[in-house]
């Protein structure tokens, strides 16, 4: 198989505090985070990494967490230097590192553009203090404006702004109020999506009391998006809508079923070579990740992709985009034949959750978009 777009996944772990929907791989330590040891061990992680590249590109770079702005612009400058001198990097990457409003100082956006981050992933989930104090955030509406501001002031060209709905006690107009204060301020790229109560999490253990209902949901999601293209906004992934054709180039590869590579605790890679599709993860614990590099340690399982289980993975993917996805990419990422796709996806065509624009291009429908869960099991492999 010829080896898709590469990629490059960088995790930093911690946070100040965690917050109570997060079922992230963060771990709480804020000011006493051993950062110079842990880049220590990144570096030594990446030099592992290199001759799994093999002189591949790398056309994005994505710094996540955690809260990678806990690091100073001079700690993620000297990362992004031991990424430049590792790997071939594109001229043109997109190289993005998620913040915290809480944890970014006055004019750090400053620092991190001329650290060579070119895109901010600002995490502010609301504008609203009383739904950010639910959630369990340190940040506070203004903060949200600042850093906005102040990327734009730096020369971020692109920059996200995360927003969440379906916060405990929100109604449609609150949602829609905290929707219009995110559109106000202009940014290129909106992550908009629903809380979810996931596993191992203090929101799961204890749930919100005041959660909206499923219909409520749903009205809330619709008016959203209307709100959203009467902006200017495209929809171009269930929870992703950008101005100015500035998608999240690095979120594109994985939902493409690109190679991305990994490093830092808990990160997941995937690689494509001429002996088939592997994926693997770094240790998830923090300590244990540097005591391993500092061993000298890889520690690294590849584990294949199994044929029956690529189609799910693309599908799992692939079937978020707006668009979908042409035949022959398909075929090209995962190996398998044109024939394979018409099969598997005939049922799913009978059923009203995908068309067939052309001879060559699948994407979803509106239902399929709608029961989007219900239609990516669909491909899940036949158990025997």
């Amino acid at each position: 198989m010829k080896p898709p777009p590469l990629s490059l996944y960088v995790h930093l772990p911690w946070c100040v505090q965690k917050c109570p929907y997060c079922d992230f791989n963060s771990h709480t330590a804020g000011s006493d985070a051993p950062r110079q040891r842990y880049l220590d061990a990144l570096l030594m992680d990446l030099d592992q990494e290199a001759p799994r590249a093999a002189g591949r590109c790398i056309e994005t770079v994505f710094l996540g967490g955690g809260t990678p702005s806990l690091f100073s612009p001079q700690e993620i400058e000297s990362l992004l230097q031991g990424v430049r001198e590792r790997f071939n990097v594109a001229a043109d990457a997109e190289i993005t590192m998620e913040a915290n409003p809480g944890t970014v100082e006055c004019g750090a956006p400053t620092g991190y553009r001329a650290a060579g981050v070119t895109r901010l992933s600002i995490g502010a989930q609301s504008l609203n203090n009383t739904s950010l104090q639910k959630l369990g955030r340190i940040h506070s509406r203004d903060d949200v404006i600042r850093v906005a501001s102040e990327a734009r002031a730096a020369g971020f060209d692109s920059f996200n702004i995360d927003l969440m709905h379906g916060l405990p006690g929100q109604g449609v107009q609150e949602a829609l109020d905290d929707l219009r204060a995110v559109i106000e301020l202009e940014p290129p790229h909106i992550s908009w999506y629903q809380l979810t109560i996931e596993p191992n999490t203090v929101f799961f253990a204890r749930p919100p009391k005041d959660l909206p209902e499923e219909d409520t949901a749903h009205e809330i999601q619709d008016a959203g998006y209307e709100l959203l293209t009467a902006a200017g906004y495209h929809q171009y992934e269930v929870s992703a809508f950008a101005r100015a054709d500035q998608p999240c180039r690095h979120n594109l590869n994985y939902w493409l079923f690109g190679d991305y590579l990994a490093a830092g605790a808990g990160a997941h890679g995937k690689l494509t070579t001429a002996d088939g599709i592997y994926r693997y993860q770094k240790p998830a614990n923090p300590l244990q990740y540097m005591q391993a590099l500092e061993r000298s340690e890889d520690g690294v399982s590849m584990n294949p992709v199994a044929a029956e289980e690529r189609l799910f993975e693309f599908m799992l993917n692939a079937l978020r985009l707006r668009e979908g996805f042409e035949k022959d990419l398909f075929v090209s990422r995962t190996g398998l034949q044109a024939s394979e796709l018409d099969e598997a996806m005939r049922p799913a065509s009978e059923s009203g959750l995908v068309v067939r624009d052309s001879s060559s291009r699948w994407r979803p429908t509106a239902l399929g978009r709608r029961f989007l869960n219900d239609l990516q099991a669909s491909f899940l492999p036949v158990s025997r």
